[in-house]
């Protein structure tokens, strides 16, 4: 019966069949109880009666806890040879007291043997006095300015002569970053470095109808279309300035910074990326009038300027490249200004999910950090607020720098991504599921994240300082403004660098940090760290460390540490047609006797503006090799016969068919 009709409205027989049918419902209502009652008495009482069944308990599986086991800290003393060694650059920022952001970022450095003689050399990039400025020194408009790139040629004794301006790399431009790769595939390594563009002045070999006037506004086409990056091709016996037939200078207004050789497309021929950080301009960076809580000029934060795309060029296989950034998909813009997302500064390649492209991951500066998926078609997916890397774990953006991927986990499928961040924002550890763009933030659980909070970390390197078989964690620290620790007391502005020693799965914490009594106070002395790299460069197997430094003088370590634990080092050599000659891309698969698998990637662009170099080093601890195997960047693979350790060999891929 609907709610709303009473029974006095329907007809008289309908009354009398509602009264019965309400009348059975609730006779049957009432029968049911009786019924359930009954039935729930009589089982309850033949359940006290019966015996009781004796059931076995279900074994519970625990969490698995690392061994709290204290580990004996390795000594891995680290010596200061920059001066013994011949390293006499001394970094120049041209600041002048008007803070303007550039110069404080430092420049990068890189190790690569640019002759072929078996021994890494050194490469450093310089900034320069600006353009606007008229030096006392005669070193800026209107004079000649020192090269802002200094080569040394090491002889392998542990001496470094400067052969710049024999081997022609005398360049005049405010250097930042620097990428080392054999683009040609001619068996000599090319250099590329990026910097940040300023309008040109009359006198520094411009015409003055392309010089701006005074008091005039910066105009981006000043300069006739010239960025500030540039292309050197190793031609053996010297280096040629190739930029404007390669096209890859950038454009009027580029603050390129980290950048890298890649071969996006698997054609046999490196491909480049470019960093670019934010639109920066002198009028603008002046016009915020940046203060610190003292009142004194500050340097500008990233967040007051705009951001930038980075720039993706396809190499055509005779010398020129083609800008494809757009058609590959990675220029983003911001959901809610509709500008270039990407602040960039960091930036490292690596096959995340193993499927035979190589992906991009970027360090973002107070944005989001990036993540571009390789789809294997010339084009790329952004996921990285997907995958877990975009954000620190409570969603905000971090001051990120530099970058570095790694396999410091017991299953070398699962990629570690290390990011230096600023102070107050602990350095970030990504890992990932196998072969997956699934990642998790884990510094905080690995002891990494608290040792890091207080320090601003550029440069960050996985390296096995101590050649047991497991990365350990470098970064290179230093603060923005020297007077930082007259408005923050928990600040300076030398910072001294750190090494994480990589304890290993039996150990409670992963990453320890080692003091001055397990490295030397040669490490651990303060500077203003910005850049980073490694190499062997005396060859004795362990990995040596240079370090950059804002308006300073770098720092050349030698590792001096005496575990005696094994290594190899291996030299991979592509065919340089279906593979690049520099076998950037591939992997090499290493097994132990023990059960344990490694796999190290060949990519030297890591760190910070820095690149490191070719050669892999697999530490081997006390353990054994059982197999080597060898994934080319082509996709095709080898097995490495094992050879006796605590050498270098190389293995060159054969010829494609």
């Amino acid at each position: 019966m609907p709610q709303n009709l009473k029974q006095s409205d329907l007809p008289e027989d309908d009354r009398d069949d509602a009264v019965i049918g309400i009348a059975l419902r609730y006779s049957l209502a009432v029968i049911s109880l009786i019924g359930t009652t009954l039935g729930l008495t009589i089982g309850y009482r033949v359940w006290r009666n019966s015996p009781l069944e004796t059931v076995a308990p279900s074994p519970v599986t625990l969490p698995t806890l690392r061994s709290a086991t204290p580990r004996i800290m390795p000594q891995i003393p680290w010596t200061d040879v920059t001066q013994e060694a011949g390293i006499d650059f001394v970094h120049r920022n041209g600041a002048t007291g008007e803070k303007l952001l550039p110069e404080t970022m430092g420049g990068g450095c890189a190790f690569f043997d640019y002759n072929n003689d078996g021994f890494p050399d050194i490469l450093l990039v310089d900034s320069k006095p600006w353009n606007h400025d008229e030096p006392a020194t005669g070193q800026g408009r209107g004079g000649k300015q020192k090269s802002t790139l200094v080569l040394y040629e090491n002889d392998g004794t542990g001496q470094f002569r400067d052969v710049t301006s024999e081997v022609g790399l005398d360049t005049v431009t405010y250097g930042q970053g620097c990428a080392i790769g054999d683009f040609d595939n001619d068996g000599f390594p090319d250099l590329f470095i990026t910097g940040v563009w300023e309008p040109p002045v009359a006198g520094d070999g411009v015409p003055s109808q392309l010089a701006p006037s005074p008091g005039s506004s910066t105009d981006h086409t000043a300069s006739a279309g010239r960025g500030p990056n540039r292309l050197f091709r190793n031609r053996g016996t010297h280096f040629e300035d190739i930029t404007e037939s390669a096209g890859v200078g950038g454009e009027p207004g580029d603050w390129g910074t980290s950048c890298g050789w890649f071969d996006f497309d698997n054609d046999g021929k490196l491909d480049l990326w470019v960093c670019n950080y934010v639109q920066w301009s002198r009028e603008f960076d002046l016009g915020q009038n940046f203060r610190l809580a003292g009142g004194t000029r500050a340097y500008g934060r990233p967040q007051a300027f705009g951001g930038s795309f980075p720039r993706l060029y396809r190499n055509e296989g005779d010398g020129r490249f083609t800008e494809v950034s757009e058609s590959a998909g990675i220029r983003l813009v911001s959901p809610t200004t509709g500008n270039p997302l990407a602040k960039s500064l960091g930036v490292v390649f690596h096959d995340f999910d193993r499927d035979g492209f190589v992906d991009v991951m970027v360090a973002n500066d107070t944005v989001q950090n990036q993540l571009f998926r390789n789809l294997g078609n010339g084009t790329f997916r952004e996921m990285a607020t997907l995958s877990g890397v975009a954000f620190d774990t409570e969603g905000n953006a971090r001051g990120a720098m530099g970058i570095d991927v790694g396999g410091a986990r017991e299953d070398p499928r699962c990629a570690c991504v290390v990011i230096g961040n600023f102070a107050n924002e602990m350095t970030a550890y990504y890992v990932s599921e196998p072969q997956s763009f699934v990642f998790s933030d884990q510094a905080v659980a690995n002891g990494l994240g608290p040792s890091t909070r207080l320090v601003l970390t550029f440069a960050v390197l996985f390296l096995d300082a101590d050649l047991d078989g497991w990365d350990d964690i470098l970064q290179a620290n230093g603060h923005l403004e020297d007077d930082i620790a007259k408005v923050q007391a928990s600040q300076t502005y030398e910072q001294s660098p750190q090494l994480f020693w990589n304890a290993g799965p039996e150990s409670a914490t992963e990453f320890i940090p080692l003091g001055a009594d397990s490295t030397g106070t040669s490490f651990s002395e303060p500077m203003v760290g910005r850049g980073a790299a490694y190499a062997d460069i005396d060859g004795d197997g362990d990995l040596d460390v240079l370090i950059t430094a804002v308006g300073g003088r770098p720092r050349l370590l030698r590792n001096d540490q005496q575990t005696e634990n094994a290594w190899l080092r291996i030299r991979l050599v592509g065919n340089g047609t279906s593979s690049n000659r520099d076998a950037i891309g591939a992997r090499v698969d290493a097994e132990f006797l023990s059960g344990r698998r490694v796999s190290k990637h060949v990519s030297p662009t890591r760190g910070y503006l820095s690149q490191s170099e070719l050669p892999i080093t697999l530490g081997l601890g006390t353990d054994e090799l059982r197999s080597l195997q060898v994934q080319w960047p082509d996709g095709s693979s080898e097995s490495i016969p094992i050879p006796p350790p605590n050498q270098m060999i190389e293995v060159v891929q054969k010829a494609s068919r």
